[in-house]
Protein backbone atom coordinates (compact mmCIF):
# COMPACT_ATOMS: atom_id res chain seq x y z
CA UNK A 1 0.00 0.00 0.00
CA UNK A 2 2.77 2.38 1.03
CA UNK A 3 4.30 1.63 -2.48
CA UNK A 4 1.61 2.22 -4.14
CA UNK A 5 1.04 5.95 -2.15
CA UNK A 6 4.38 6.50 -3.09
CA UNK A 7 4.65 5.89 -6.71
CA UNK A 8 1.04 7.81 -7.22
CA UNK A 9 3.11 10.57 -5.31
CA UNK A 10 5.70 10.36 -7.73
CA UNK A 11 3.76 10.42 -11.06
CA UNK A 12 1.90 12.99 -9.30
CA UNK A 13 4.63 15.52 -9.20
CA UNK A 14 5.63 14.46 -12.62
CA UNK A 15 2.40 15.70 -14.20
CA UNK A 16 3.03 18.38 -11.88
CA UNK A 17 6.27 19.13 -12.67
CA UNK A 18 5.66 18.32 -16.88
CA UNK A 19 2.75 20.67 -16.87
CA UNK A 20 4.44 23.75 -15.24
CA UNK A 21 7.03 23.24 -17.88
CA UNK A 22 4.62 24.13 -20.71
CA UNK A 23 6.08 27.30 -21.03
CA UNK A 24 7.79 29.41 -23.91
CA UNK A 25 9.89 32.50 -24.50
CA UNK A 26 9.05 34.56 -27.62
CA UNK A 27 11.16 37.28 -28.34
CA UNK A 28 8.73 39.75 -30.39
CA UNK A 29 9.01 42.98 -32.42
CA UNK A 30 5.34 43.36 -32.39
CA UNK A 31 3.62 45.62 -29.92
CA UNK A 32 -0.14 44.73 -30.49
CA UNK A 33 -2.61 44.36 -27.42
CA UNK A 34 -4.62 41.58 -29.93
CA UNK A 35 -1.08 39.27 -29.24
CA UNK A 36 -2.05 39.34 -25.90
CA UNK A 37 -5.62 38.49 -25.96
CA UNK A 38 -3.96 35.62 -28.40
CA UNK A 39 -1.93 34.49 -25.75
CA UNK A 40 -4.32 34.12 -23.04
CA UNK A 41 -6.60 32.08 -25.43
CA UNK A 42 -3.57 29.75 -26.29
CA UNK A 43 -3.15 29.18 -22.57
CA UNK A 44 -6.96 28.70 -21.89
CA UNK A 45 -7.29 26.39 -24.82
CA UNK A 46 -3.45 24.38 -25.00
CA UNK A 47 -2.16 25.18 -21.43
CA UNK A 48 0.76 26.83 -23.26
CA UNK A 49 1.77 29.91 -21.34
CA UNK A 50 3.98 32.51 -23.59
CA UNK A 51 6.61 34.33 -21.84
CA UNK A 52 6.93 37.47 -23.84
CA UNK A 53 10.28 40.00 -24.39
CA UNK A 54 9.44 42.62 -26.44
CA UNK A 55 12.37 44.83 -28.53
CA UNK A 56 12.98 46.00 -31.97
CA UNK A 57 14.00 43.03 -34.69
CA UNK A 58 17.41 44.16 -34.55
CA UNK A 59 17.79 44.70 -30.82
CA UNK A 60 16.44 40.65 -30.38
CA UNK A 61 19.08 39.16 -33.02
CA UNK A 62 21.42 41.05 -31.62
CA UNK A 63 20.68 39.76 -27.81
CA UNK A 64 20.56 36.14 -29.22
CA UNK A 65 23.70 36.36 -30.74
CA UNK A 66 25.11 37.53 -27.37
CA UNK A 67 23.00 35.01 -25.70
CA UNK A 68 24.00 31.85 -27.43
CA UNK A 69 23.26 28.55 -26.65
CA UNK A 70 22.06 29.81 -23.40
CA UNK A 71 18.82 32.15 -24.64
CA UNK A 72 15.82 31.81 -22.92
CA UNK A 73 14.08 31.79 -26.11
CA UNK A 74 12.50 29.60 -27.99
CA UNK A 75 10.29 31.70 -30.44
CA UNK A 76 11.45 34.54 -32.56
CA UNK A 77 8.93 36.85 -34.33
CA UNK A 78 9.13 40.28 -36.71
CA UNK A 79 7.17 42.60 -38.20
CA UNK A 80 9.15 42.41 -41.49
CA UNK A 81 9.97 39.77 -43.54
CA UNK A 82 13.80 41.06 -43.36
CA UNK A 83 14.37 40.75 -40.29
CA UNK A 84 13.62 37.11 -40.11
CA UNK A 85 15.62 36.45 -43.00
CA UNK A 86 18.85 38.20 -41.20
CA UNK A 87 17.78 36.21 -38.20
CA UNK A 88 17.85 33.14 -40.45
CA UNK A 89 20.65 34.18 -42.31
CA UNK A 90 23.58 34.77 -38.90
CA UNK A 91 22.18 30.77 -37.96
CA UNK A 92 19.58 32.15 -35.04
CA UNK A 93 16.38 29.82 -36.35
CA UNK A 94 16.15 26.24 -37.26
CA UNK A 95 13.79 24.78 -39.80
CA UNK A 96 9.97 24.11 -38.85
CA UNK A 97 9.32 20.59 -39.27
CA UNK A 98 5.82 20.69 -38.38
CA UNK A 99 3.37 19.24 -40.98
CA UNK A 100 0.59 21.23 -39.66
CA UNK A 101 2.31 24.50 -40.62
CA UNK A 102 3.92 23.42 -43.75
CA UNK A 103 1.05 22.23 -45.00
CA UNK A 104 -1.03 26.30 -43.87
CA UNK A 105 1.30 28.09 -45.49
CA UNK A 106 2.02 28.86 -49.04
CA UNK A 107 5.38 28.59 -50.50
CA UNK A 108 5.43 32.03 -51.12
CA UNK A 109 5.02 32.76 -47.53
CA UNK A 110 7.68 30.59 -45.85
CA UNK A 111 11.31 30.64 -45.71
CA UNK A 112 12.56 28.20 -48.72
CA UNK A 113 14.22 25.86 -45.59
CA UNK A 114 11.06 26.68 -43.72
CA UNK A 115 13.25 28.41 -41.29
CA UNK A 116 10.56 30.77 -40.89
CA UNK A 117 7.04 31.26 -41.86
CA UNK A 118 4.50 34.33 -42.20
CA UNK A 119 1.70 34.65 -39.61
CA UNK A 120 0.11 37.51 -41.11
CA UNK A 121 0.22 39.55 -44.38
CA UNK A 122 0.53 43.99 -44.38
CA UNK A 123 0.32 45.46 -47.73
CA UNK A 124 2.06 49.00 -48.42
CA UNK A 125 0.15 51.30 -50.79
CA UNK A 126 -0.70 54.70 -51.50
CA UNK A 127 -3.77 56.46 -49.08
CA UNK A 128 -5.04 59.38 -51.35
CA UNK A 129 -7.78 62.56 -50.18
CA UNK A 130 -10.74 61.85 -51.63
CA UNK A 131 -11.23 65.76 -52.31
CA UNK A 132 -7.94 66.44 -54.58
CA UNK A 133 -6.83 63.11 -56.01
CA UNK A 134 -8.76 60.87 -58.60
CA UNK A 135 -8.07 57.96 -58.33
CA UNK A 136 -7.01 57.20 -62.11
CA UNK A 137 -4.89 59.58 -61.13
CA UNK A 138 -2.61 56.64 -59.65
CA UNK A 139 -1.17 53.79 -61.02
CA UNK A 140 2.61 52.65 -59.13
CA UNK A 141 4.76 53.38 -57.44
CA UNK A 142 7.69 54.36 -59.69
CA UNK A 143 4.58 57.16 -60.65
CA UNK A 144 5.31 58.53 -57.43
CA UNK A 145 8.78 60.10 -58.47
CA UNK A 146 6.81 62.25 -61.04
CA UNK A 147 7.62 66.06 -60.75
CA UNK A 148 3.16 66.07 -61.14
CA UNK A 149 3.15 65.23 -57.43
CA UNK A 150 5.85 68.07 -55.92
CA UNK A 151 5.17 69.07 -52.78
CA UNK A 152 2.22 66.62 -52.18
CA UNK A 153 3.41 63.27 -50.87
CA UNK A 154 3.55 62.17 -47.31
CA UNK A 155 5.82 59.47 -46.05
CA UNK A 156 7.96 58.33 -42.99
CA UNK A 157 11.23 57.96 -42.25
CA UNK A 158 13.76 55.64 -44.05
CA UNK A 159 14.78 54.13 -41.17
CA UNK A 160 11.86 52.67 -41.09
CA UNK A 161 11.77 48.60 -41.89
CA UNK A 162 8.51 48.86 -43.78
CA UNK A 163 9.87 51.73 -46.35
CA UNK A 164 13.76 49.91 -46.47
CA UNK A 165 11.99 46.50 -47.50
CA UNK A 166 9.43 48.30 -50.08
CA UNK A 167 12.38 50.11 -51.56
CA UNK A 168 14.52 46.59 -51.91
CA UNK A 169 11.20 45.46 -54.32
CA UNK A 170 12.02 48.43 -56.21
CA UNK A 171 15.53 47.39 -56.58
CA UNK A 172 14.64 44.12 -57.75
CA UNK A 173 12.06 45.77 -60.24
CA UNK A 174 14.23 48.49 -61.46
CA UNK A 175 17.55 47.85 -60.56
CA UNK A 176 19.47 50.21 -58.11
CA UNK A 177 20.39 52.90 -60.60
CA UNK A 178 16.34 53.03 -60.90
CA UNK A 179 15.83 53.03 -57.75
CA UNK A 180 18.69 55.53 -56.24
CA UNK A 181 16.68 57.93 -59.09
CA UNK A 182 13.23 56.79 -57.26
CA UNK A 183 14.38 57.30 -53.97
CA UNK A 184 15.86 60.70 -54.89
CA UNK A 185 12.52 62.04 -56.78
CA UNK A 186 10.44 60.87 -54.52
CA UNK A 187 12.48 62.62 -51.49
CA UNK A 188 11.54 65.71 -53.86
CA UNK A 189 7.94 65.28 -53.88
CA UNK A 190 7.89 65.44 -50.37
CA UNK A 191 5.17 67.81 -48.64
CA UNK A 192 7.50 67.64 -45.48
CA UNK A 193 10.66 66.14 -44.00
CA UNK A 194 9.98 62.15 -43.25
CA UNK A 195 8.29 62.18 -40.06
CA UNK A 196 5.79 60.07 -37.72
CA UNK A 197 4.08 56.70 -37.87
CA UNK A 198 1.38 55.43 -40.92
CA UNK A 199 -1.57 56.71 -38.89
CA UNK A 200 0.31 60.18 -38.94
CA UNK A 201 1.10 60.57 -42.79
CA UNK A 202 -2.83 59.33 -43.13
CA UNK A 203 -3.94 62.06 -40.63
CA UNK A 204 -1.69 64.62 -42.55
CA UNK A 205 -3.30 63.40 -46.05
CA UNK A 206 -6.59 64.59 -44.36
CA UNK A 207 -5.79 67.34 -42.69
CA UNK A 208 -5.21 69.16 -46.03
CA UNK A 209 -0.70 69.13 -45.38
CA UNK A 210 -0.19 66.65 -48.32
CA UNK A 211 -2.26 64.86 -51.60
CA UNK A 212 -0.44 61.45 -50.88
CA UNK A 213 1.14 59.11 -48.07
CA UNK A 214 2.51 55.37 -48.33
CA UNK A 215 1.17 53.29 -45.60
CA UNK A 216 0.37 49.86 -44.75
CA UNK A 217 -3.22 49.20 -45.43
CA UNK A 218 -4.03 47.88 -41.59
CA UNK A 219 -3.46 51.25 -40.18
CA UNK A 220 -6.75 52.83 -41.93
CA UNK A 221 -8.85 50.12 -40.16
CA UNK A 222 -7.14 50.91 -37.15
CA UNK A 223 -8.47 54.78 -37.82
CA UNK A 224 -11.79 53.60 -38.47
CA UNK A 225 -12.60 51.95 -35.57
CA UNK A 226 -10.81 54.18 -33.48
CA UNK A 227 -12.21 55.55 -30.15
CA UNK A 228 -10.86 59.03 -30.91
CA UNK A 229 -13.70 60.84 -33.40
CA UNK A 230 -10.79 62.93 -35.21
CA UNK A 231 -9.38 59.48 -36.48
CA UNK A 232 -12.33 58.05 -37.43
CA UNK A 233 -13.18 61.24 -39.59
CA UNK A 234 -9.52 61.12 -40.71
CA UNK A 235 -10.48 57.65 -41.98
CA UNK A 236 -13.32 58.65 -43.83
CA UNK A 237 -11.52 61.45 -45.85
CA UNK A 238 -9.13 59.24 -47.84
CA UNK A 239 -8.96 56.20 -49.73
CA UNK A 240 -6.40 53.27 -50.66
CA UNK A 241 -5.16 52.36 -53.86
CA UNK A 242 -3.13 49.32 -54.89
CA UNK A 243 0.04 50.19 -57.36
CA UNK A 244 0.90 48.40 -60.02
CA UNK A 245 -2.28 46.34 -60.41
CA UNK A 246 -1.06 45.98 -64.45
CA UNK A 247 2.19 44.73 -63.32
CA UNK A 248 4.02 43.15 -60.86
CA UNK A 249 1.81 43.82 -58.16
CA UNK A 250 1.17 45.58 -54.71
CA UNK A 251 4.10 45.06 -52.18
CA UNK A 252 3.01 42.94 -49.40
CA UNK A 253 5.43 42.34 -46.71
CA UNK A 254 4.65 39.88 -43.42
CA UNK A 255 5.00 39.40 -39.73
CA UNK A 256 6.55 36.04 -39.38
CA UNK A 257 7.99 33.68 -36.46
CA UNK A 258 11.01 31.15 -36.15
CA UNK A 259 11.85 29.02 -33.95
CA UNK A 260 15.15 29.47 -32.25
CA UNK A 261 17.66 26.89 -33.37
CA UNK A 262 18.91 24.67 -30.04
CA UNK A 263 15.67 25.04 -27.85
CA UNK A 264 14.96 22.36 -25.75
CA UNK A 265 11.51 22.93 -26.32
CA UNK A 266 10.58 23.19 -30.50
CA UNK A 267 7.91 20.79 -30.49
CA UNK A 268 5.97 23.28 -28.10
CA UNK A 269 7.41 26.12 -29.98
CA UNK A 270 5.40 24.62 -33.18
CA UNK A 271 2.51 24.09 -31.29
CA UNK A 272 2.26 27.97 -30.51
CA UNK A 273 2.49 28.44 -34.63
CA UNK A 274 0.09 25.94 -35.47
CA UNK A 275 -2.21 27.67 -32.99
CA UNK A 276 -1.27 31.46 -35.07
CA UNK A 277 -2.07 29.64 -38.05
CA UNK A 278 -4.78 28.25 -37.60
CA UNK A 279 -8.52 29.31 -38.87
CA UNK A 280 -10.15 30.73 -36.07
CA UNK A 281 -7.10 33.04 -34.95
CA UNK A 282 -6.04 33.50 -38.66
CA UNK A 283 -9.76 35.39 -39.01
CA UNK A 284 -9.55 37.56 -35.89
CA UNK A 285 -6.35 39.00 -37.04
CA UNK A 286 -8.33 41.02 -39.59
CA UNK A 287 -10.68 42.10 -37.42
CA UNK A 288 -8.57 43.17 -34.70
CA UNK A 289 -5.39 44.25 -36.60
CA UNK A 290 -6.90 44.27 -39.70
CA UNK A 291 -3.61 42.51 -41.15
CA UNK A 292 -4.32 39.99 -43.77
CA UNK A 293 -4.59 36.21 -42.93
CA UNK A 294 -2.19 34.01 -44.12
CA UNK A 295 -4.31 30.96 -43.51
CA UNK A 296 -5.88 30.71 -47.07
CA UNK A 297 -9.54 29.18 -44.94
CA UNK A 298 -9.73 32.59 -42.73
CA UNK A 299 -12.01 35.22 -43.28
CA UNK A 300 -11.23 38.70 -44.39
CA UNK A 301 -12.74 41.59 -42.19
CA UNK A 302 -15.52 43.69 -43.64
CA UNK A 303 -12.90 46.62 -43.82
CA UNK A 304 -10.33 45.06 -46.00
CA UNK A 305 -13.37 43.46 -47.92
CA UNK A 306 -15.01 47.00 -49.05
CA UNK A 307 -10.93 48.36 -49.74
CA UNK A 308 -11.22 44.87 -52.41
CA UNK A 309 -8.85 42.25 -53.65
CA UNK A 310 -5.63 43.02 -54.83
CA UNK A 311 -2.64 41.13 -56.68
CA UNK A 312 0.61 40.88 -54.79
CA UNK A 313 4.21 41.16 -55.97
CA UNK A 314 5.32 37.63 -55.93
CA UNK A 315 9.26 38.98 -55.14
CA UNK A 316 10.47 36.42 -52.74
CA UNK A 317 10.73 37.44 -49.25
CA UNK A 318 14.78 36.50 -48.99
CA UNK A 319 14.92 39.91 -51.26
CA UNK A 320 14.14 42.19 -48.28
CA UNK A 321 16.87 41.00 -46.43
CA UNK A 322 19.20 40.39 -48.91
CA UNK A 323 19.01 44.33 -50.58
CA UNK A 324 18.28 45.77 -47.12
CA UNK A 325 21.57 47.35 -47.00
CA UNK A 326 21.41 48.73 -50.90
CA UNK A 327 18.08 50.23 -50.16
CA UNK A 328 19.58 52.19 -46.82
CA UNK A 329 22.57 53.48 -48.93
CA UNK A 330 20.45 54.20 -51.81
CA UNK A 331 17.97 56.30 -49.20
CA UNK A 332 20.80 57.99 -47.84
CA UNK A 333 22.46 59.43 -51.02
CA UNK A 334 18.98 60.44 -51.77
CA UNK A 335 18.96 62.30 -48.64
CA UNK A 336 15.94 60.61 -47.69
CA UNK A 337 16.07 61.09 -43.95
Amino acid sequence: MIKILSTILILGAALQAFAETKEVTLYTQRHYAFDEAVHDKLLKEKGIKVNVVKASADELIARLEEEGANTPADLFMTADGAGLDRAQKVGLLQPITSPVVLGIVPETLKDPENHWVAITNRARVIIYSKDRVKPEELSTYEDLADPKWRGRIVIRSSSNSYNQSLMTTIIAANGEEKAGEWAAAVRKNMARPPQGSDRDQIRAVAAGLADLAVANTYYVGLLETSEEPNDREAATAVALYFPNQEGRGTHVNISGIGVVKGTKKAELAEQVIEFLLSEEVQSRYPENTFEYPVNPAATWSENQERWGKFKADPVPLSTLGELNAEAVRLFNRAGWE
